[in-house]
């Protein structure tokens, strides 16, 4: 099975146990994909709003009535 490394896009052969680096070709891109992760380069983006009063009248509106559209 042929796939790329996600740090240096090398092509991997073959997965584990034959390459304990597995995804990565090598220890130094797995290393380097962690101190990725530790660093906080690789996040999830959030969108923290807090709903109005309103929008939360409107959830409610439709949680007591589904049939209801709007």
């Amino acid at each position: 099975m042929e796939s790329r490394c996600p740090i240096c896009k090398a092509a991997v052969r073959s997965g584990r146990p034959e390459n304990p680096s597995a995804p990565f070709c090598s220890s130094r891109c797995r290393d380097v994909d962690l101190g990725r992760w530790l660093d906080g380069a690789y996040s999830i983006p959030v969108h923290d709003e807090i709903p109005s009063e309103e929008d939360i009248a409107i959830a409610s509106a439709r949680a007591a009535d589904p049939r209801r559209l709007s």
